[in-house]
């Protein structure tokens, strides 16, 4: 069993971040780059919401003992594996993972065409994981 104050905390959370992020869509690419406090804010919500993720990933991993986390990606092998999420978006989430780790650890190589693109065409996949754990409530 999960704890569901856990989950619901960090769903408000990630609301919160992705309420922002749907804000920033309206920005095109031009006005997104021309400001530097945009798209680093824009960058840190990313990664805020996809530590969410993990976060509830790795709590519903351990709560329901389904393996254990050696590194990010393990979280959604170790939920797909035990048929929480499917093969789609395992492989969304494991990608999102790897974005995740360019904004903390390359962040002197980040592609701002990147940020750009995921901001305006993958906020859905935030949402369909959201869904899952959501379902938790």
């Amino acid at each position: 069993m999960v704890r569901r104050e856990v989950i619901h905390k960090r769903l408000r959370h990630l609301d919160r971040y992705l309420h922002i992020l749907q804000n920033a869509q309206k920005y095109t690419f031009e006005q997104f780059i021309a400001d530097p406090e945009r798209y680093g804010s824009v960058e840190r919500f990313l990664q805020l919401a996809i530590e969410c993720l993990s976060d509830m990933g790795n709590h519903v991993i351990a709560y329901q003992e389904l393996g254990v986390v050696d590194a990010y990606s393990d979280i959604p092998q170790l939920l797909y594996e035990a048929g929480r999420i499917g093969i789609e978006l395992r492989e969304v989430w494991i990608r999102m993972i790897g974005f995740r780790n360019i904004l903390v650890h390359g962040y002197l190589d980040i592609d701002q065409e990147i940020v750009y693109k995921v901001l305006t065409e993958n906020l859905q996949d935030i949402q369909s994981l959201r869904a899952v754990f959501a379902q938790f409530l």
